[in-house]
């Protein structure tokens, strides 16, 4: 049996020693590789997004390489309500540019004045409606620093325009189907401008504390942007109710332009109810909140853009055009003529003065009395029958003849003068 040596035992320590040496030497370095793999892989991380977000940028389809995200909904093929609700502003567009110079066209050849009188109030009309169809390309571009602004300031101003000239057009007709003569052009004009500046007012002054609150960046919440238009639906509901009141009165021709606004007013209430519980309540409730709020305000731009042109624009320039007609206006809108009391012929009361002792007072009230041969055919009733041998008299300077001094007639005392012969 061998026993090893106590020089052994030292070996094997100083080999268990040289074994812990070696491993410390190898966890050393082992650290070291690992800080260097974070930093190298820093750059790496940072590049693998800068490739995201390029790939998330990639413009859709239908879309140009180099145009900016913000307007890929004008052209994006997978996302066809931008292309459709781009597509049926535009013709709007078009239409009301084509409205506004037929109305300046015609303007010349209205021959009632008082349907010329609202022309000015027609062509704010089709600006505001022009102006509406325009902001649809507002709320189809995404939203950004830029387009906020616009969304909050003329969509307000814009409505108000619309329904103040409508709210106008109402004043004006309650006039005239009760009297015949509405307000000057002036007045009119003056109202829309003073209801419409309310508007700018409200909307400036919230764009300043908005801008101010975030810290020079536009934002707003769904609530909030229709809480700004609690002016605008004020103008619509008193719009609407004025409106049934002019078919009360006694001029029927203005009834059919009271009935156009009526009519629009009802569907205009209608869209914005429907599009504000959508945007309030309605896309949360879907979970499709964001997605859906731009596309939900766009098709309520359109729609109510059509509606005013539909509902409004197109009757009225059908009947500014038409001749009035006679059985329009009252029975009684014409009164008789005070001096004659609506005689007619020779029915008048310059013959009263038949005797010379009624003499003549420059008096046409109706209460004279009218003499006997009053008719139709007064020739045929006169109490005076002419003789068989008519002559014609003679002017005589006798004192028994005294002629009125208005009336220096020398046949007023005709039948004394016979009874002399």
């Amino acid at each position: 049996m061998n026993v090893d040596p106590p020089g052994g035992y030292k070996k094997a320590a100083a080999k268990g020693e040289f074994i812990k040496d070696a491993a410390r030497e190898q966890t050393v370095p082992q650290k070291l590789p690992r800080m260097d793999l974070k930093t190298m892989m820093l750059p790496l991380l940072l590049l693998l997004s800068t490739f995201d977000s390029v790939s998330m940028m990639t413009a859709p389809r239908g879309c140009g390489s180099d145009l900016l995200p913000v307007y890929f909904n004008l052209c994006d093929l997978d996302a066809v309500w931008g292309i459709v609700l781009e597509a049926i502003a535009a013709v709007g567009i078009v239409i009301t540019v084509i409205l506004i110079v037929v109305l300046l066209g015609i303007t010349p050849f209205i021959l009632d004045k008082r349907k010329k009188a609202c022309v000015p109030i027609q062509l704010l009309f089709l600006t505001g409606t022009l102006g509406i169809f325009g902001l649809t390309f507002a709320f189809i571009i995404k939203f950004d620093e830029r387009t906020c602004p616009t969304r909050l300031f003329l969509w307000g101003v814009l409505f108000t325009i619309c329904f103040s000239c409508l709210l106008t057009h109402v004043w004006r007709l309650l006039r005239l189907v009760r009297t015949g003569e509405g307000p000057t052009i002036c007045n009119m004009i003056s109202l829309v401008l003073i209801l419409t500046l309310v508007q700018v007012i409200i909307a400036i002054e919230y764009l300043v504390l908005t801008i101010v609150r975030f810290r020079n960046f536009c934002s707003y919440e769904n609530k909030d942007f229709v809480m700004l238009l609690i002016y605008v639906m004020f103008l619509m509901a008193l719009t609407f109710i004025l409106s049934i009141f002019t078919f009360c009165g006694h001029y029927k021709k203005w009834k059919k332009h009271g009935a156009h606004i009526f009519v629009t007013m009802f569907f205009s209430i209608a869209i914005w109810v429907v599009w504000i519980v959508m945007f309030v309540r309605g896309n949360a409730a879907l979970n499709r909140s964001p997605e859906w709020d731009d596309p939900t305000l766009s098709i309520a731009l359109v729609a109510n853009g059509w509606v005013f042109i539909l509902l409004y624009m197109l009757p009225e320039l059908r009947h500014i055009t038409c001749p009035a007609k006679s059985e329009d206006d009252p029975q009684d809108s014409v009164a008789p003529n005070r001096h004659t009391g609506g005689m007619k012929g020779l029915d008048n009361q310059v013959f009263f003065l038949e005797e010379p002792s009624r003499g003549f007072s420059g008096n046409f009230d109706d209460n004279v009395p009218s003499p006997s041969y009053r008719s139709h055919s007064p020739i045929n009733h006169n109490v005076y029958s002419a003789p068989q041998d008519f002559t014609i008299p003679r002017p005589h300077t006798r004192s028994s003849y005294l002629p009125t001094p208005l009336l220096q007639d020398p046949y007023l005392n005709y039948q004394n003068r016979q009874t002399t012969f």
